[in-house]
């Protein structure tokens, strides 16, 4: 029987009973990996969560906000600089550090955002990505963060394998976490006036939304889980340096993920970087030299094949028609 949510869309018992099984058996199979496999994969699917992440945070400004914020990298180094500064020459504690990343990531994106989210399009992209390398050099010529040479952090205490399952764990309880705060979102007024922005933001206006805070809280919220995927590697990999945590390639990359998994959509950037990132592993171990050509090649076709995202396949049935009607949509 056909029920509707809180706001107004519909959903069947039957539909939500077995989406909550499948992220049942889904969840419980994360949380068990630790105990089947050990060393690389591990790594490797710690690194798939904190891609999620970044993903997500894109999510949040450009998914649902429509503003390209391809400079969202700005946010992960500076949660990684945070953490770096303070644990070294500070001695603060990692969860302290933690949390202080996150909130100077906060306080940064509402800080700047006042100014240049009056911007749009192009424009509100070109100034992301010129705050990450304004940032970049900034960060390279101070004393305190190492300057061009990076800090190396204090070293995590444990074995290999103790290692690996905290930042395993503490990445994918991120990733969790920063779903179900879309999820929230999504169902909430703040998620109508999102994407109400989106459609149309003078049209916003006049309805009665008023775009600056919103944006504002958007790109706030983005950075804040950011800023926190930002020191939790930081942390991992007990050494950075600015080329590291501010390079543009994975800006690229999770803005990618999110496109491919499906942009304004709960599941769609974690599914997208689970997606790119095995296959871009599979491709790298196996097939070397013809990795990005390999990549690339499954990425179109898939874009062809699901022009909405991966997502948009849940509950359709792959067929010549979606894939033909991709190719409409899309007008090649």
């Amino acid at each position: 029987m056909a029920e509707r949510d809180r706001l107004g869309r519909k959903t069947t018992a039957g539909g939500a009973w077995a989406t909550r099984t499948v992220f049942g058996v889904l969840l419980l199979a994360a949380f068990l990996v630790p105990l089947a496999l050990r060393g690389y994969w591990v790594r490797l699917l710690a690194n798939v969560f904190m891609f999620g992440i970044l993903a997500q945070g894109v999510n949040i400004i450009a998914g649902y906000c429509g503003y390209l914020a391809l400079g969202n990298i700005l946010f992960f180094g500076l949660g990684a600089y945070v953490t770096a500064v303070l644990m070294t020459h500070f001695g603060v504690p990692f969860p302290v550090a933690f949390a202080a990343s996150g909130a100077g990531a906060v306080i940064f994106s509402a800080g700047i955002g006042l100014l240049i989210l009056r911007l749009k399009g192009q424009y509100f992209l070109m100034a992301t990505l010129a705050l990450s390398e304004l940032m970049r050099e900034v960060i390279s010529s101070l004393d305190i963060t190492g300057g061009g040479r990076g800090l190396t952090l204090p070293m995590f205490t444990g074995g290999a394998a103790t290692v690996n399952n905290f930042f395993y764990y503490l990445m994918l309880l991120l990733m969790l976490a920063c779903t179900f705060c879309i999820w929230l979102i999504d169902r909430s007024y703040l998620g109508l006036a999102f994407k109400a922005i989106k459609f149309d933001e003078d049209a916003a206006s006049v309805m009665g939304i008023n775009p600056p805070p919103y944006k504002t809280a958007a790109w706030a919220i983005s950075s804040l889980f950011t800023g926190f995927a930002g020191s939790a590697f930081a942390y991992w990999m007990g050494y950075i340096d600015p080329g590291v945590v501010f390079e543009i390639t994975p800006s690229i990359k999770m803005y990618l993920m999110m496109v491919l998994g499906g942009a304004g959509t709960v599941w769609g950037p974690v599914a997208g970087a689970l997606f790119i990132e095995l296959v871009s592993e599979l491709a790298w171990s196996r097939f070397m030299e013809y990795q990005f050509l390999i990549v690339g090649s499954i990425l179109i076709l898939t874009c062809l094949f699901t022009p909405k995202g991966l997502m948009d396949l849940v509950g359709k049935k792959f067929t010549w028609s979606l894939f033909t009607k991709g190719i409409r949509e899309n007008k090649i």
